[in-house]
């Protein structure tokens, strides 16, 4: 346990933290699981939070629905259109991100999955193959039909002749190359993130609200694996009584404060 002069927490529960730093400063392997609430300093909207892009827009999440983005073609239009203006063409990483990069760079992060699908996390200088995106990635465009994957930017130059384009190989619907409601989850993937979840000694939940399964449990791998679990987290979530530490505190502050404390310190065997 650190001694309280070097507790420089101005956090809301700095008992909390310091558990937190405890937990991961011991840690020789951990593995993180983010969602949309670690991009939201990077200017890209999360889905269910109070200002979350389907809390203001409910009809944004009809379109997430696969059935209607394949059988409605106007749908599709729209789909195509805010994907042109989304704010992920402008962001740029954040604390967070960095903080995750750091912690990979210090040997201590075993792998991080994300439900993300901006790329940040790559851009942030986390290696791809240390990154599992188990819903897929905006960055490219999937042929429903015939599989081909093709970069976002090179399908978007199209939308000033068409409003629906398709793949230029076989005619077939594009869609980006993320998991929409519907859709089934890659079990490769997800097999890859079940034994990142068990092979950790701290299971880290940021920026997510852990409502979503099968992704939420996770944690409940983690846990059974006998590994601790870590919650930051803007809202409560319903793993917030299961955890050795919660933190309610901004992201991007709370995160590169607790690498900074486990810079320079060894794991407990």
């Amino acid at each position: 346990m650190a001694s309280m002069s070097t507790r420089s927490a101005p956090f809301a529960d700095p008992e909390e933290f310091e558990r937190a730093a405890d937990l991961l400063s011991s840690a020789g392997s951990i593995t993180v699981l983010t969602g949309a609430g670690v991009s939201t300093d990077s200017g890209i909207p999360d889905f269910r939070g109070p200002k979350g892009l389907w809390t203001t827009n409910p009809s944004a999440e009809a379109m997430s629905d696969i059935d209607s983005y394949m059988g409605d073609v106007d749908v599709r239009r729209e789909v195509w259109s805010q994907r042109r203006v989304h704010p992920v063409w402008e962001a740029e990483p954040n604390a967070a991100h960095r903080a995750f990069a750091d912690l990979r760079a210090m040997g201590r992060l075993r792998a991080l999955i994300t439900q993300n699908i901006d790329g940040l996390h790559q851009r942030g200088g986390v290696p791809d193959d240390a990154v599992i995106e188990v819903h897929g990635t905006m960055l490219r465009i999937m042929c429903m039909a015939c599989g081909l994957r093709t970069p976002t930017p090179v399908v978007l130059e199209r939308l000033d002749e068409e409003s629906d384009p398709h793949c230029l190989a076989c005619g077939g619907i594009q869609k980006a190359d993320t998991i929409s409601f519907g859709q089934r989850l890659d079990p490769d993937v997800i097999g890859e993130a079940t034994r990142a979840a068990q092979e950790c000694d701290v299971f880290m939940a940021v920026g997510t609200s852990l409502t979503v399964h099968p992704v939420a449990g996770l944690c409940d791998v983690a846990m059974m694996a006998r590994a601790a679990l870590v919650v930051v987290n803007a809202e409560p979530t319903p793993y917030d009584d299961f955890a050795g530490a919660v933190l309610h505190d901004p992201i991007g502050e709370v995160l590169p404060a607790l690498v900074r404390r486990v810079r320079g310190t060894a794991p407990r065997n």
